[in-house]
């Protein structure tokens, strides 16, 4: 180890010591698993390692990250161990390891955290020089998380506890000009912050403690924020935890105030603390709701951009989940009225206003309430203010159906009050069904589709609803097929075909009852048919995942009584689809899509048996041998024949996967294929 002093050589030059450095890091990398033995002779290594992580150039230092990280994952996981050895034995020997390596790791925590301290012009910097600052940090948080799984996150915290106590006595001297080492510490102690537990007492109440002393300075006070949400599990958790609250609240409020990143940090803090001590803080409801008022109308110095009020927003919804009832009906109403309000006075200007609002304008608000929806858990209490607002959401979506941006969220509003609410939407959910249903047949929106998918899930079985759910499927589905043609059709819209599609999986799980019975069942399978090839992959996998419903139909407990409807519509289809399958199979999907279009294949042969195997052979019969093989075809037709007997999948499917890449080893292979199978040529039969 020669080398060693050379790296501290001032006389060298940069590249020379580059590539002494590499040489270690190389070695290191090469030897690891030699070196985690712990003998005496590998510590040399990890000494000249050590010494090239505390290199003050990044460049150089971080070459041995690796080298730590993969020497932390043979230290701590219990793979690495397995021996002949007993239990005892295996473990034994990993706290020796351990305890070998555990000199090395507290140097290497305290050497990287002067790293991710901010450098004195950081200001004057390239938006590119900053960026690779960031990617700087993120690398000294990953080495962080390794010495933490090697010495415990209790361990970890105490050895930045003293980097930042030295920082702030340090700052201290300097008349607390120098915010930047107690911000680097600080990040430090966040980046751990998940492997910490959160019956730790002794380090984190004298840091919590600490916090209402810092200088409010825009990028420390940014990372306090973050830190204590990231510790929100340990305010509650902790006995002393309910007791720093208040002053911590204190301290994101400023945060909100401060600059705009402060304040996105705080936002997100405050939701992390709301979600985690939301029982400690339900009697506190009135205070965090006046700064979430603050923070949402804009009425004072706060610089929380819309995207971040949500997090507000998610904050105050969870406190007020564990609420009473009556309370929680309240806080409900107030929670809503800052973003009700400028939707109503935006109404209140008439029609002709409402439409040329720009999308934003409405949505901002809207947004809100869709995550008040969501976040609320009380279901009645929700199932009450969508109905009262119904109204308000009746004007926006006949006046802005034609707005995509606007139909999403109002479609998002509605989706999760009815999948928070449930059977409690039962009286709103139908006035709900009735417009979009209306809509949909002028403004094919895809949300339209969506909203209808969740409403199936949760009314698809209740008889009370059957009436209105069939009309609307009907609709929707009548709508869908007439749009959705052929495949240019398709390739305009993916977006409609995966919303049809995941609809009509929802109702073959949800209301097969009214599905199979419809007559809108065979034309959309016809539609399927003709989007299979969409070179689309959600709006693929829609289409396939529905067809192998189908076929998948016999499987579930209450299927067989639709089998023979399915069949009666599957059966005269059964060769084009096969044929179809095959083509995607064999190059017309992009070969990401091969496993789903595998399992539609399987489901269709356990299906229908030796009758799709008739329908394979009629498909492979029409690709000359030139591209595939006799041999190739038997073993294919046998994977299927032995699927249709249910035997091991796993087994079945590597003859697929492998005529799959005999007809895509080319371009030329491909084309003669595909143009021997034609699946966009093939006319789909009509009818059932």
């Amino acid at each position: 180890m020669s080398l060693k002093p050379q790296l501290r050589d001032p006389s060298k030059d940069e590249e020379d010591v580059k590539a002494i450095a590499r040489l270690f890091a190389d070695m290191g990398d090469s030897y690891v698993e030699l070196i985690a033995t712990g003998s005496d002779e590998s510590m040399m290594i990890v000494h000249a390692l050590l010494e090239v992580s505390s290199h003050p150039e990044f460049d150089i230092a971080s070459m041995t990250f690796n080298f730590w990280h993969n020497l932390q994952m043979i230290l701590t996981e219990r793979d690495f161990f397995i021996s002949s050895s007993d239990e005892a034995s295996t473990e034994a020997e990993r706290s020796r390891r351990l305890q070998v390596f555990r000199p090395f790791y507290e140097s290497l925590v305290a050497l990287v955290t002067f790293k991710v301290q901010y450098p004195s012009d950081y200001a004057e910097l390239s938006k590119e020089d900053q960026k690779d600052f960031k990617q700087t940090r993120y690398a000294v948080a990953d080495v962080l998380i390794d010495g933490a799984l090697v010495l415990g996150g209790e361990a970890t915290l105490k050895i930045l506890y003293v980097k930042l106590v030295e920082a702030l006595s340090y700052s201290g001297k300097d008349n607390g000009t120098d915010w930047r080492p107690a911000e680097a510490a600080l990040y430090c102690i966040r980046a751990i912050s998940d492997y910490v537990a959160v019956v730790e007492a002794e380090i984190l109440p004298q840091i919590m403690s600490l916090f209402p002393k810092l200088p409010h300075q825009p990028q420390l006070l940014q990372t306090v924020c973050l830190t204590i949400g990231a510790y929100s599990r340990w305010l509650d958790a902790s006995s002393s935890g309910v007791s720093f609250l208040p002053s911590l609240i204190d301290i994101l409020v400023n945060g909100m105030s401060i600059s705009e990143d402060s304040a996105a940090a705080a936002s997100l803090a405050f939701r992390h603390i709301c979600n985690d001590c939301s029982k400690k803080l339900c009697g506190s409801f009135e205070g965090l709701f006046q700064i979430y008022k603050m923070a949402v109308i804009g009425e004072s110095s706060f610089k929380v951009s819309a995207e971040d009020s949500l997090h507000l927003v998610e904050a105050l919804s969870k406190v007020i989940t564990e609420l009473p009832s009556e309370q929680a009906k309240k806080a409900l109403e107030a929670l809503c009225l800052p973003a009700v309000t400028p939707l109503q006075e935006i109404i209140n200007q008439g029609p002709l206003i409402l439409g040329q609002k720009t999308a934003r304008d409405l949505t901002v608000h809207i947004d809100r309430l869709a995550n008040i929806f969501r976040h609320v858990n009380h279901p009645e209490a929700v199932a009450d203010a969508i109905h009262r607002l119904w109204s308000l959401f009746k004007l926006i979506f006949d006046l802005r159906a034609w707005d995509m941006r606007t139909m999403e969220s109002l479609c998002r509003a509605c989706k999760n009050a009815v999948r928070t609410s449930k059977r409690f939407m039962g009286i709103t959910v139908e006035a709900i069904l009735e417009e979009i249903q209306r809509l949909y047949k002028q403004h094919h929106q895809p949300c339209f589709l969506y909203l209808s998918s969740e409403v199936i899930k949760i009314f698809g079985s209740d008889p009370a609803c059957a009436d209105y759910l069939k009309s609307l499927i009907e609709s929707l589905f009548s709508q869908t097929t007439c749009l959705l043609t052929r495949i240019q059709e398709f390739t305009s819209r993916p977006d409609i075909a995966d919303d049809c599609f995941l609809l009509a999986s929802r109702c073959i799980r949800y209301c097969p009852q009214l599905f199979f019975a419809s007559p809108i069942f065979p034309p959309l399978v016809d539609c399927a048919m003709a989007g299979m090839t969409v070179q689309h992959r959600e709006a693929s996998n829609s289409i396939l995942n529905f067809l192998s419903d189908i076929f998948d139909l016999g499987n579930s407990s209450h299927g067989e009584m639709y089998l023979s409807t399915r069949d009666s519509v599957i059966i005269p289809r059964g060769p084009t689809i096969t044929r179809i399958l095959v083509a995607c199979l064999t190059g017309a999907l992009p070969n990401s899509q091969v496993e789903t279009v595998t399992y539609a294949l399987l489901a269709l042969t356990r299906a229908y048996g030796m009758k799709t195997l008739e329908w394979a052979q009629e498909s492979l019969a029409l690709i000359p041998s030139s591209a595939v093989t006799d041999l190739e075809r038997s073993k294919f037709l046998q994977a299927l024949s032995n699927a249709s007997l249910r035997k091991d999948t796993n087994d079945i499917k590597l003859p697929i996967e492998e005529l799959s890449e005999v007809c895509r080893r080319n371009r030329t292979v491909q084309e003669i294929v595909q143009g021997a199978l034609k699946p966009l040529e093939l006319q789909i039969v009509s009818g059932s």
